[in-house]
């Protein structure tokens, strides 16, 4: 694991980042359904990269990415939702859902973001 140190009563740590940018296909069934019932993509608890199957042990962190409605009405919508999460092969890594845009199905899925070098 990486060094945490606290500075100004923020905890900082020093692990690097490797970006992947790749597609993840999750594993049917394992979805949070809770957070699914009020309309958020729910965190798989398992999903496969590069034929591999990876194990969520525990969800770390999650927050969301919004962009400004397209249409000039002044609202927020949720273009992205974050998962920080421990795996049990690779440590630490951030996956999220994009949502897409209006016109850009292409975009919507799941992808893995990076993963922190231990």
């Amino acid at each position: 694991m990486g060094k945490h140190f606290l500075r100004r009563g923020c905890i900082i740590n020093t692990m690097k980042e490797k970006f992947i940018g790749e597609d993840i296909k999750p594993v049917e069934d394992t979805f949070n359904t809770a957070l699914m019932a009020i309309g958020t993509p729910g965190c798989p608890s398992e999903f496969i990269w590069r034929k591999e199957k990876i194990i969520v042990t525990k969800v770390l962190r999650t927050w969301r990415a919004t962009g400004d409605c397209r249409h000039g009405s002044g609202e927020q919508y949720a273009r992205k939702q974050w998962f920080e999460i421990q795996t049990t092969a690779f440590g630490i890594m951030k996956i999220y859902f994009d949502r897409g845009s209006p016109g850009r199905t292409k975009e919507i899925g799941w992808r893995l973001f990076s993963i922190h070098d231990a």
